[in-house]
């Protein structure tokens, strides 16, 4: 009796609940608004504490001093006034007429409260000041505990900008909008990482499964061209597989390397750029030779800290293809220089060649893209070779610029932090 087959199971339901928990009370979350609000706030109602406080014990002393009698009066049976702060008053009083006396008692009172009056005004003045000094030191403090947060994210962001991807904010404190923002990013670079985690994983996994048939094709392709009793047409037509399997090696090993390179690089080691150039020209002086193609220039020391391999790569790729594309017949030629300037290594890379349009600069460095008809031919590479130049590059926090030659060929500048 047949069985029936039992019914998929169905999957596994999340452990986790993607979306954040709601708040039963919103407006009694912590939010930036409101922690600013209550900080600033109480900074001006403390501030107004003290500044009325300070006001109100001067006030007290000025009153406390203008309570004191201005003049007395002495003698038994001769009544006489007498002032100290009143010289007017202080005369013979028996002899002053009673008007210019009056007169001269109001003075003396305005006087005094004039000079109490700016008493009080030139200490509340530099109570003021003081307060003033202490509300923008106490303030600066504030705003830069407030603002830390930000300035965390951002080191993060410039971090992550260097294709460090593995960086996480993870702020701790209050549930506010800081931390909302900062969450958001950890989970937008969590997913990024993963997307090129993913994207880095197929490249490699891709390249090499296909290497694996195309080595065994290499190999029977050269066994069949072994055989001296092969036809002529079976010869040619291997030759020409042979070719065909090879530029396929290429184009495999070049988007292998290219995925990798998008990356920063992680260990870094001295390394001389003009060691490096010198390596790259050695393994292309037979094509130069073979091209009549003269190479030349002065490399002086330039130590930088990256990948040596990867280094060596772009040299050897500028090298080549200021050889690929130079004149046809002798005259042509390729200027390589190393050198240090404003504290950064520099290599140039000059050739000799066809006239290349300012508006084409920016196509060179694209994958599989090349100047024109010219530059599609199969032993001229496979159009990936500036573009790994400005993929390690970029990895070692550096950049290249192309312009072209006045009289033909182009001018590459590759720039690296030493």
């Amino acid at each position: 009796m047949a069985t029936t087959p039992a019914p998929p199971l169905a999957p596994p339901k999340p452990t986790w609940d993607p979306r954040r928990p709601q708040n039963p009370l919103p407006w009694l979350r912590p939010t930036i608004r409101i922690r600013l609000t209550l900080l600033y706030g109480g900074m001006f109602l403390i501030a107004g504490i003290l500044l009325l406080s300070i006001i109100y014990l001067l006030a007290a002393q000025a009153i406390t001093t203008g309570n004191q009698p201005l003049f007395k009066i002495v003698g038994g049976t001769d009544i006489s006034v007498s002032s100290e702060k009143c010289p007017a008053v202080d005369a013979d009083s028996n002899n002053v007429p009673l008007t210019d006396f009056n007169a001269a008692i109001a003075a003396c009172i305005d006087h005094q409260r004039k000079v109490a009056l700016d008493s009080l005004l030139s200490r509340s003045l530099l109570a003021l000041l003081g307060l003033a000094v202490i509300a923008f030191a106490f303030g600066y403090a504030m705003a830069g505990r407030v603002l830390a947060p930000l300035g965390r994210i951002t080191r993060t962001a410039r971090a992550v900008a260097g294709s460090d991807l593995s960086r996480r904010i993870e702020l701790d404190g209050p549930d506010d909008e800081l931390k909302e923002l900062a969450d958001t990013f950890d989970d937008m670079l969590e997913r990024l990482q993963r997307a090129f985690t993913a994207q880095q994983r197929f490249v490699g996994n891709a390249s090499h499964e296909l290497r694996t048939p195309l080595a065994i094709n290499r190999t029977l392709l050269e066994v069949h061209l072994s055989d001296p009793n092969a036809p002529a047409e079976l010869q040619q037509l291997g030759k020409t597989l042979l070719a065909t399997n090879e530029r396929s090696e290429q184009l495999v090993e070049g988007l292998l390397l290219l995925a990798r390179s998008d990356n920063q690089i992680v260990e870094r080691k001295p390394v001389d750029l003009a060691e490096v150039a010198s390596q790259a020209i050695d393994q292309v002086r037979s094509e130069a030779d073979a091209k009549k193609v003269e190479i030349r220039g002065e490399r002086a020391p330039a130590v930088v800290q990256g990948n040596g391999v990867l280094l060596e790569r772009i040299a050897l790729n500028l090298v080549q293809n200021a050889v690929r594309y130079n004149v046809q017949g002798p005259g042509g030629w390729v200027e390589v220089t190393t050198e240090l300037q404003h504290g950064q290594a520099v290599l140039v890379v000059t050739n000799t060649g066809p006239v290349v349009p300012a508006y084409e600069i920016d196509n060179l460095f694209e994958p599989f893209r090349r100047l024109r008809t010219e530059r599609t031919g199969s032993d001229k590479g496979v159009g990936l070779g500036l573009s790994i130049v400005r993929s390690v590059a970029r990895a070692h926090g550096g950049h290249i610029a192309a312009q072209p030659r006045e009289g033909g060929g182009l001018v590459m500048r590759v720039t690296l932090p030493i």
